[in-house]
């Protein structure tokens, strides 16, 4: 098994350009252009993505809908201050959760949320010290969440974000996830239009983002990193979409690197895609081939991650590193509320 190294995909960035606040007009962000095969870059605004497609292609979009699963409460004992992150709905009341501090919530403790329109008990500590937590309520859970929960942001993001919209994408439409498919936070409903009357067709895959996703990567040599895993859903129609867009000889280009894996985690050896849903644990560095996927829509992600690993599986690792050094030296905005790169 040959070693990739994590310190491979390093790069430096200034703190000042992570991006803290989302801007006002979704698709005004920069895009960065960069051609995979000669390594040359061009530089764009986001609404400029209607030049880099044609009739025949298929746009790949994540519907995933974040929901505001942070929930901030007390330890019903001591009134001590909790963190909730819900990570994963196990049954219909009963969530795996992240809990801080977490040392102190053993099976038994109750906790109590929105002066108490919220209850909950820690049932068990499972793997990575997550907790099964079961609530109570009264009403309806999402709604009750609605009005308490707050969106569970990535931890570089320090402000308070004050439109809970602008980390949902216009698109998103089921709910589950702990975090937003960022590459698509770029698009308003209007310029979806216009891509599909060029002639564009747009596919909708699900895949519910766990935290996993920001975790990061602990191990020196990458192939040694452990994926969690992810539920994804493409349905039949999509499948066939697909499909043909792939035989006609067309090109299947993924909005983010969670439609990227959805795909690739559903087609078979011969790329071909059939309706199908579970779990994914794929993890996709360079070496990996392609199945499905030809370009990619992605937002800049953070040095040594498993996202700019996927990256530069598409494009190739000093190509990659080499666009993300001019994206620094231009002060293009990173991370999810950053700007976006499109490969092809």
């Amino acid at each position: 098994m040959q070693e990739l190294k994590k310190s491979d995909f390093y790069f430096e960035l200034p703190q000042e350009l992570i991006a803290q606040d989302p801007l006002k007009d979704r698709a005004s962000s920069r895009l960065l252009v960069l051609d995979k095969e000669t390594g040359e870059i061009e530089h764009h605004v986001f609404r400029d993505i209607l030049r880099c497609l044609v009739p025949g292609d298929c746009l790949v979009l994540n519907n995933t809908k974040v929901i505001p699963a942070r929930l901030l409460g007390v330890k019903e004992e001591t009134g001590a201050a909790v963190e909730v992150l819900l990570l994963k709905r196990k049954e219909k009341d009963i969530w795996e959760t992240l809990v801080r501090p977490g040392k102190k919530m053993r099976p038994g403790a109750k906790l109590s949320f929105g002066g108490g329109l919220l209850g909950a008990e820690v049932l068990e500590v499972v793997e990575e010290g997550n907790r099964l937590i079961r609530f109570t309520y009264e009403g309806i859970f999402e709604e009750v969440l609605d009005r308490l929960g707050e969106m569970p942001l990535p931890p570089y993001i320090t402000h308070k974000l004050q439109d809970k919209n602008r980390y949902q994408t216009v698109y998103a439409k089921y709910e589950g996830s702990a975090a937003a498919p960022t590459a698509g936070l770029h698009f308003t409903t209007e310029l979806l239009q216009e891509i599909e009357r060029m002639g564009v067709q747009i596919a909708y895959v699900t895949l519910h983002v766990g935290l996993g996703t920001f975790r990061p990567v602990k191990e020196e040599n990458v192939l040694e990193h452990h994926m969690h895993s992810e539920y994804y859903e493409v349905s039949a129609e999509v499948a066939e979409k697909i499909n043909r867009t792939k035989a006609e000889g067309k090109r299947v280009i993924c909005v983010g690197t969670t439609s990227a894996r959805t795909i690739e985690s559903a087609a078979d050896e011969n790329g071909h895609l059939a309706a199908c849903s579970g779990n994914t644990e794929i993890f996709i560095y360079p070496g990996y081939r392609f199945r499905v996927l030809d370009c990619l829509l992605t937002n800049f992600h953070l040095p040594e991650s498993t996202l700019i690993m996927l990256v530069s599986a598409l494009a190739g690792r000093e190509k990659v590193l080499s666009a993300y050094e001019e994206a620094v030296r231009e002060k293009y905005r990173f991370f999810s509320f950053g700007d976006a790169m499109f490969i092809y």
